[in-house]
């Protein structure tokens, strides 16, 4: 089962953060092979950190939110929230199978979200295909309910990454700066 999980920083944590950045990169080595995207969101300077994103394939959801909780930057206090979702990856790769690589243009996480028993929105992959790292719906821990959709993908602008999602299918519609994910090379 896919999942994703989504960290938000507490403000004033980027000491705390940037101090437990080993732990968290040495926590993140054990899930290496169930990872499918990573890494973090960033303030529209392009460099203070905003959150994290995880998107793994696990074995359920008491396995996703271990993950999550038990995670050395959530158990100091890094952060203020954790978004965790059942996600399907309807691209059927991982960010490192990107054609585009780790480098070059804006990186954005589109986070759309559902408005209670609203029918499902974006489950074609839209096109573009090109440009996107990370495609799926957010679905109930079940599977059966689709709560919205999550995307990472290349753009020039976060309007443009925004139109990857139906505007008017949402309560809300999250544009957060993202890169890529894991120690550095």
């Amino acid at each position: 089962m896919e999942f994703l999980c989504y960290h938000r920083d507490r403000p004033g944590s980027l000491a705390l953060r940037e101090e437990l950045l080993e732990e968290h990169w040495s926590y993140m080595d054990r899930y290496a092979k169930e990872m499918i995207a990573r890494g973090p969101t960033l303030a529209d300077d392009g460099d203070t950190p905003t959150g994290s994103v995880h998107i793994l394939d696990l074995a359920d959801a008491a396995a996703a939110r271990a993950f999550a909780f038990d995670e050395p930057t959530y158990q100091a206090g890094v952060y203020r929230d954790v978004l965790i979702r059942r996600w399907r990856n309807t691209l059927g790769r991982t960010m490192w199978d990107f054609a585009g690589g780790r480098d070059g243009g804006n990186r954005y996480l589109v986070l759309g979200l559902g408005a209670g028993r609203q029918p499902a929105a974006d489950l074609a992959v839209p096109p573009g295909r090109d440009e996107l790292i990370a495609y799926g719906p957010l679905l109930s821990d079940d599977g059966t309910a689709w709560l919205g959709t999550a995307a990472l993908l290349r753009a020039p602008d976060k309007e443009t990454a925004r139109a990857v999602l139906t505007e008017d299918r949402y309560a809300d519609i999250e544009v957060h700066n993202w890169q890529f994910g894991g120690r550095p090379s």
